[in-house]
């Protein structure tokens, strides 16, 4: 019970902090007339697009609370399905409904208090870096701060919560449920958005008008900037928040099985052992994570005219810092509590793995390395060399984090069976509230660079805002491969977790049903992907169509005498994701109970692991390609290969709009299908047995 509190405790930490963290960015100077009008306009734009968005999810949520009530929690006859414990007098209390509510409450909440700080920091940022690179960093990386202390405080607090409550991890993986449904839904319109908005303003602004990135008079540089932080900070903080959770539900939910591979007697009876060290560990793991994050967070700091390197040395200060407080902390609390000190080698495992994933995809990505420097090369010969290139340079970069998850099975599996694979997930994501900052943080800096574009600024303010924000594109690839890498250790994790509710221990490849199963979960990504990328390419005709007409109609808009209709092409946008984005998550949710209930379990498992091994490589490439794609193009914006307006520029934008809904669409929200498709798996169970 003393781990309850002090989880308790330091989710109350996290959230402290991230209130004296805005208090502290919304005290900075919001800047002269004409920047807080230009932050206002994206400020309106990004409520208005989530306001939208979140009375949509909370249909789908409130049909799926009464499906859960219906069919899990109690049977057709109206009793308790399964547990006696659930009725409360003579009510029935529908617990996986109601926790499924609450993660869904829990993972929009943190989305949108990320994206509503965001949206404040920005203009910040820009009047911060008028006076240097280092008092610019600091605001924006408090800004992803915020967002990675609510993730962290409000996940811990809801699980906690949830857990001692119920004293049931298959009521909590209904909390684990929640979280995942807002973060579909919030990371394939928030990317559609943002995609549809910068791939339209790219193509007509930058190749066909020959004007810079986020002109003001770029009808669609508002939505862009929109599009920011809808898509990179809300849609991201949700995906995170359900990473981190659902890393913990499933290590609850193996702890039986921990204890069974480590010699430690049968716990198999939840409610009575639900206090047991080992049920408690990964709150335990994660509480230490928070107060990590928290001194971590003090360390990421950079001096004026700093190199890319040396930028990313700050901030891989501070992470590394964190992850070896955790550590100790770890090997202490292991020893205190009289564990199997095999389960603090798990924790390293999850840790290094974690961190040779983000730098793996740092390398491929960062035009500090040769790969992407090497992509910007190819734009000597035009646009199509630049694509096989970007293609074939994500394609390659899943050779490092494919072996490495290997790797991390493995060992996690040798040391505590498929509890350790959960558990190295918690351990990967321990730090989540200082990685995440390092990811949220570059939205804020692109939105500066645009503000300042837009409030014609001295150059030297965009030439430090640039800097942060091609940072801001390495660690948000850095970030998306580390998201992905724990997607598929926490997928593995529910999926076992599945296996002992359904008690299906081995899948047949010989059965044909086992066989479907595995080729229907392999084609599910593919069939995802595709319709994000369709949708975005879609979205972005529109925008397209909608700046050319504005550029033809309106008179004066080039020569810069007349202004741009910015809330026309943020409705687009808007309207194009709210469309787009229903049948995807629709998908996600229905193919696994459908094959479920008409194949059967075994089928089901085959899905599940067809759907994470594709899932797993393609997000990956997807992700990494388009972050390549992306700093070639900033890599020649930069004064290489003849420059901003080149015909080598020209063909790395082009290789970007290809990248744009890669790396901030399709690619990231496979991570969500894969973790989503087995916690259906999960809670819905019961029903195939």
């Amino acid at each position: 019970m003393n781990i309850l509190f002090f989880a308790i405790v330091a989710g109350i930490a996290a959230l402290a902090f991230a209130i004296a963290l805005t208090m502290n960015i919304l005290r900075q100077d919001p800047g002269n007339d004409a920047i807080r009008k230009i932050g206002d306009s994206i400020e309106e734009g990004a409520r208005a697009f989530l306001s939208r968005e979140y009375r949509l999810i909370t249909v789908f949520v409130v049909i799926i609370a009464v499906i859960l009530a219906v069919f899990i929690d109690y049977d057709l006859t109206g009793r308790v399905a399964d547990n006696t414990d659930r009725v409360t007098g003579d009510r029935l209390v529908p617990s996986t409904a109601l926790a499924y509510i609450a993660g869904a409450i829990g993972s929009a909440l943190a989305g949108f208090i990320g994206m509503s700080i965001a949206v404040r920091a920005n203009t910040r940022t820009t009047v911060k870096a008028q006076q240097g690179l280092n008092p610019a960093l600091r605001v924006a990386f408090n800004s992803g701060t915020v967002m990675g202390m609510t993730v962290v405080g409000i996940g811990l607090l809801g699980i906690v919560a949830i857990f001692w409550i119920f004293k049931d991890p298959t009521i909590a993986a209904g909390f684990g449920f929640g979280a995942s449904s807002i973060a579909l839904f919030a990371r394939v319109g928030g990317g559609i958005f943002t995609k549809a908005a910068d791939v339209g303003a790219d193509l007509v602004g930058k190749i066909e008008a020959g004007i810079p990135e986020d002109d003001p008079r770029n009808p669609a540089t508002i939505a862009d900037n929109v599009g920011d932080n809808v898509g990179d900070v809300a849609g991201m903080g949700a995906d995170l928040f359900e990473s981190y959770v659902g890393s913990i539900i499933a290590t609850i939910a193996l702890a039986a099985v921990g204890a069974a591979a480590l010699g430690m007697g049968d716990l198999s009876n939840t409610k009575e052992n639900f206090d047991h060290n080992l049920f408690l560990l990964p709150i335990l793991i994660a509480g230490m994570g928070i107060l990590a994050s928290i001194m971590g967070s003090f360390l990421v700091r950079t001096g004026e005219g700093a190199t890319m390197g040396r930028l990313l040395w700050s901030l891989r200060t501070g992470i590394f810092s964190a992850g070896i407080l955790v550590l100790i902390a770890t090997g202490v609390a292991i020893a205190v509590l009289s564990l199997p000190f095999e389960l603090f080698w798990v924790v390293v495992i999850g840790l290094v793995a974690g961190q040779i994933i983000g730098t793996s995809s740092e390398v491929a990505t960062s035009y500090e390395f040769k790969y992407t420097r090497d992509l910007a090369g190819q734009s000597e010969t035009g646009p199509a060399t630049v694509i096989i290139g970007g293609l074939g340079l994500g394609m390659l970069s899943t050779l490092v984090p494919g072996i490495t998850v290997i790797v991390a099975m493995w060992g996690a599996n040798a040391l505590a069976e498929t509890y350790g694979i959960a558990l190295a997930a918690v351990g990967m994501l321990s730090t989540l509230g200082i990685t995440l900052a390092t990811d949220a943080y570059g939205p804020v800096a692109d939105n500066a660079g645009g503000i300042a574009e837009q409030a014609h600024l001295d150059p030297e303010v965009r030439e430090r805002t640039d800097a942060l924000d091609s940072l801001g594109n390495t660690t948000a690839a850095t970030g998306k491969g580390f998201a992905i890498g724990s997607a598929v250790l926490t997928a593995l994790a529910l999926m076992a977790a599945y296996a002992q509710v359904t008690g299906v221990d081995i899948l047949d490849l010989m059965n044909i049903n086992v066989l479907m199963g595995v080729v229907l979960g392999a084609m599910m990504p593919f069939l995802f992907a595709a319709l994000t990328m369709q949708a975005v390419g879609r979205s972005a005709y529109a925008m397209v169509t909608e700046v050319r007409r504005q550029f033809r109609e309106i008179p004066g808009l080039m020569e810069g005498t007349a202004e741009a209709d910015h809330a026309k092409a943020v409705d687009i946008s808007t309207r194009g994701a709210m469309r787009e984005m229903v049948l995807p998550g629709l998908l996600a949710v229905v193919v696994p109970v459908v094959v479920g209930a008409i194949l059967g379990a075994a089928a089901l498992g085959g899905l599940l692991i067809g759907s994470i091994t594709v899932g797993f490589l393609l997000a990956i490439m997807m992700a990494n390609a388009g972050g390549a794609w992306d700093n070639a193009k900033k890599y020649i914006e930069a004064g290489h290969l003849g420059g901003k307006g080149s015909s080598q520029h020209e063909a790395a934008v082009i290789g970007d709009t290809v990248g744009d809904p890669f790396k901030d669409t399709s690619g990231p929200s496979l991570n969500i299908l894969i973790k989503l498709m087995s916690i259906v798996a999960l809670v819905f169970a019961p029903l195939f047995l």
